[in-house]
């Protein structure tokens, strides 16, 4: 036991180490304001790419909320690529006119009819970017909403921090449902590492539905060649890549106006079919700092759980398991505090210690599966 104990005791040290790293992180990273010179002065032709599969209930929305974006109608497009819908996603978005924004509608089935593929998304992204007329790329998700100010924000930023790859905020639009507060904040913790991450570039982290980057330098990179047969991954395997060649022009936007929102996944079998699709990757990366960083917090996890294991055994190990769930708890509230505050979702934090439990379970089950499970997302089963 005294072994088992030290161990614990050195695990919460690094991972009380790290969460408190990225807070410091988070809430020294600066955020972006937008001057009246350099909105003025933002001239960038912006790509905004829009893979779709099925969005007939949200595509509509997007667009509409693009189309009302405050940057000039003359300086973007818009291109949607659809991912062989098998509802009226096709017919409604030919249906739709918009005046003076330029909107590009392709099917993904024009490009693939010969083809063997499980990337889906990374080919209609790659089409879409061949397609493409601006020099910057903003790729976002059809179920996302953002703010009127959003491109002006992204435009202005990367002209005034030379930034290669932008990663930007994104955020769940919580319920009042169990499952969907427990998305939310999940996800505020995943932003607030993606923030603190690329502010102190200790590794790379980001997330789809809110990302920009050059064109020439998707091209530059090899585009998604070596990780094209990822099912997952256009966002963190490209940004690496990226990386790489450009360390200190890989960047994060805090910015409230650059934020899109989405909506939480409704049933608890798409929530685990869509973090399964998220952790299936993990191993892929090849920064391996996030790696170590994964398989620390999936160990932190499985020890506590263990104790429920051990207590069968020897009751004194619920004692350590209460004060361990207690540690954790304290470790990462702050942390995920600031990340809330900034999303405008603190109130949420009252719900964060109940959460813990699950949460621990979750991490254990999520990490197996994405490494040895399937998955099935958009009607399609992804082994």
């Amino acid at each position: 036991m005294y072994f088992f104990v030290s161990l614990i005791i050195l695990l919460f040290a690094a991972y009380g180490m790290l969460i408190e790293y990225y807070r410091r992180a988070w809430n020294a990273l600066p955020s972006y304001v937008l001057g009246k010179t350099n909105a003025e002065r933002a001239t960038t032709k912006i790509s905004v790419i829009i893979p779709v599969r099925n969005e007939q209930n949200n595509i509509k929305s997007l667009l509409d909320c693009i189309f009302e974006q405050s940057y000039p109608k003359n300086l973007y497009q818009v291109i949607v690529v659809d991912d062989h819908s098998t509802d009226d996603t096709w017919n409604l978005i030919n249906g739709l006119q918009y005046a003076q924004m330029d909107l590009k509608c392709l099917q993904l089935a024009d490009f693939t009819r010969n083809l063997s593929m499980s990337a889906y998304k990374k080919f209609a992204i790659e089409i879409a970017i061949n397609n493409a007329s601006g020099d910057l790329m903003v790729t976002t998700d059809a179920d996302c909403r953002p703010s009127p100010d959003w491109l002006l924000v992204i435009a202005s930023f990367y002209e005034t921090s030379n930034a290669k790859f932008i990663a930007a905020p994104v955020k769940i639009d919580s319920g009042n449902s169990f499952l969907s507060i427990f998305q939310t904040l999940d996800f505020l913790t995943l932003q607030g590492i993606t923030g603190a991450s690329l502010f102190k570039k200790i590794h790379s982290m980001c997330n789809g539905a809110n990302l920009a980057y050059e064109k020439k330098v998707f091209y530059e990179v090899g585009g998604f060649q070596g990780i094209d047969n990822i099912p997952s991954g256009d966002d963190m395997l490209l940004m690496h890549k990226i990386y790489r060649k450009y360390p200190d022009q890989v960047l994060f936007l805090k910015n409230k106006d650059a934020v899109v929102s989405t909506q939480p996944v409704k049933s608890w079998r798409g929530f685990i079919n869509q973090r399964i699709r998220w952790a299936s990757k993990a191993d892929k990366y090849d920064d391996k700092r996030i790696f170590w960083v994964l398989v620390l917090v999936y160990t932190v996890n499985l020890l506590i759980a263990s104790l429920v294991i051990a207590a069968f055994w020897d009751t004194t190990y619920l004692v350590l398991l209460l004060v361990l769930l207690l540690m954790k708890t304290w470790i990462e509230f702050p942390f995920v505090k600031s990340a809330a505050t900034f999303f405008r979702q603190q109130k949420l934090m009252a719900y964060f210690p109940l959460m813990q439990p699950l949460h621990i379970v979750y991490t254990i089950v999520i990490g197996w599966l994405g490494k040895f499970g399937s998955y099935e997302w958009k009607g399609r089963k992804i082994n």
